[in-house]
């Protein structure tokens, strides 16, 4: 390869890295704690301690949605719960937007699905940032910029691949230690991640591509023929003759037999989708996930007055248009495994979060005055701009469990105060980099996220102790999980303090990170 071209690479993946860098440490982040979304939903609400309307029949939801909502009959669905801590609840067409209602909440439904799950919050920083739409558009194009610097960062390192692949070559060159774990986690994940970018985007984005091509190329057709080929229940009239309709618990029992016929070893129902509830013709559709196969989100849909399945796309059975849609969702978030696979992904998620913050140092270090102590404008800024925003997310998400937990034994609703302390102390650390010395800053940071997941951690551990040691069912074993987990990062980020304080005191004097 020609130096010029060669060149022209590293530009590309410096550039495209240091732009969409942030976004993606916040997105890999809480990507990988968004890996064990329903481990951390049952640590906010594990079996011990039960929400409200968690255990209110699905009949009783359905009849007094219909008793309250009569207009709501012809088309509503029913989000069920994770497990037996968490309540079902409804949503349906209010005429002039979407409504939301549990059980106690149906004479007063919210217009906003009901907030407060911990789980929910972290899968938002990861698909949008926290942002609603805008959000989920600008992380599209960082997916964009993402694959952009992928390819370039092949392409600078294929020459010498073979020979860098597994060189850590420790010693006083710190950036060269550096530079080899990047290149070595960039290389030995790519296949994650080349997923992980494609994926992205089109989650993203596919939104603003239907729309493009539907007034491009299409001729304002392609939504009504997108609708027709996404479409997996029968679209049968209502008979206009009223009849009873089967439980829901029936239909989820007849729904899961048929979908084990598609070869599947599970099917765990998630979403119910009602259509002219009453009526003779009546059809429920029944979503739910799938392990061991990339179509992960399958359907079957019935007769919700006598059972008979109408038609079936869950594994074997999925169409071409089904198993490519559910494909992605799987592959992202890796859905289709077991513990095995989510492990992994949470190890990629963290390993991609490294990624960006050794991208920014590495950069660092390269435009760094190796004979002055005084450091460009542009490398301090850098720095401190890489402390605030990566460290200053690491703590923001561990506020956000604290502000549960704290809620949780205060009986008060926790969407508010996640909010608060995870962006409160976002900002904080941005504003704390910007004003303390550069080493200074990022050892208490680190320091401060340390102690803090490690309070969360163990508060929950001492107050649970009881309850888990008595009971080891799967969703206690969840709860553990995550306390347990959350002291190890906590030794982790120690880690990296003692790491940043050595390299403060004893590292090169000519440093941005070196104490003054």
């Amino acid at each position: 390869m020609k130096a010029a071209t060669l060149r022209t690479f590293q530009a590309v993946h410096t550039w495209t890295g240091l732009l969409a860098g942030f976004a993606l440490f916040v997105a890999f982040y809480a990507g990988a704690l968004t890996v064990f979304h329903d481990a951390i939903a049952a640590w906010q609400n594990p079996p011990w301690r039960s929400v409200a309307d968690a255990n209110v029949p699905l009949t009783a939801l359905i009849d007094r949605l219909v008793a309250q909502h009569p207009q709501a009959k012809d088309d509503f669905g029913i989000v069920l719960p994770t497990d037996a801590s968490h309540a079902a609840y409804a949503y349906w067409d209010g005429g002039d937007g979407a409504r939301f209602a549990t059980y106690s909440g149906m004479a007063a439904p919210s217009d906003e699905e009901p907030a407060g799950q911990l789980a929910d919050f972290i899968y938002a920083l990861h698909d949008s940032l926290g942002l609603p739409v805008l959000g989920l558009y600008l992380m599209g194009i960082v997916s964009l910029l993402y694959g952009l610097a992928l390819i370039s960062g092949v392409l600078i390192h294929l020459p010498r691949l073979a020979s860098d692949l597994f060189a850590l070559r420790a010693g006083p060159n710190l950036k060269r230690l550096w530079q080899d774990a990047h290149n070595a986690i960039g290389v030995l994940s790519l296949p994650f991640h080349i997923i992980f970018a494609v994926t992205g985007a089109l989650l993203c984005l596919f939104t603003l591509t239907l729309a493009a091509l539907n007034t491009i190329a299409f001729d304002g057709k392609l939504y009504q023929a997108y609708a027709q080929v996404i479409n997996t229940a029968p679209v049968i009239a209502p008979s206009k003759l009223p009849a009873a309709m089967l439980p829901p618990d029936v239909l989820v029992e007849r729904a899961r037999q048929a979908a084990q016929a598609g070869k599947v070893t599970r099917f765990e129902p998630d979403y119910l989708h009602y259509l002219h509830y009453g009526d003779r013709n009546a059809v429920i559709e029944v979503r739910g996930l799938s392990q061991h196969t990339l179509g992960t989100y399958g359907t079957v849909a019935l007769s919700a007055a006598d059972g008979r399945v109408l038609s079936t796309h869950v594994g074997t059975t999925h169409s071409i248009n089904g198993i490519s849609n559910s494909a992605i969702y799987g592959l992202h978030f890796g859905s289709f495994g077991g513990a095995i696979v989510r492990w992994l992904y949470f190890m990629l998620g963290l390993g991609g979060a490294f990624l960006f913050y050794s991208g920014n140092l590495l950069w660092i270090e390269s435009r760094r005055k190796r004979r002055h102590v005084d450091q460009p404008r542009r490398t301090r800024v850098m720095a401190r701009a890489t402390i605030g925003v990566c460290i200053g997310t690491c703590l923001g998400i561990s506020g956000a469990f604290a502000a549960t937990w704290i809620s949780i034994q205060l009986g008060i609703d926790a969407a508010l105060p996640q909010r608060v302390a995870c962006y409160g102390l976002f900002a904080a650390s941005c504003g704390y980099a910007s004003v303390r010395p550069i080493p200074r800053s990022a050892v208490e940071l680190l320091l401060a996220t340390a102690l803090l997941t490690a309070a969360v951690a163990l508060a929950d551990l001492i107050a649970n102790a009881g309850m888990l040691a008595r009971d080891l069912a799967p969703q206690s074993q969840s709860v553990l999980g995550v306390d347990v987990t959350g002291l190890a990062m906590s030794l982790v980020f120690a880690a990296l303090a003692r790491a940043t304080m050595r390299r403060a005191r004893h590292g090169d004097p000519h440093s941005v990170w070196a104490l003054a």
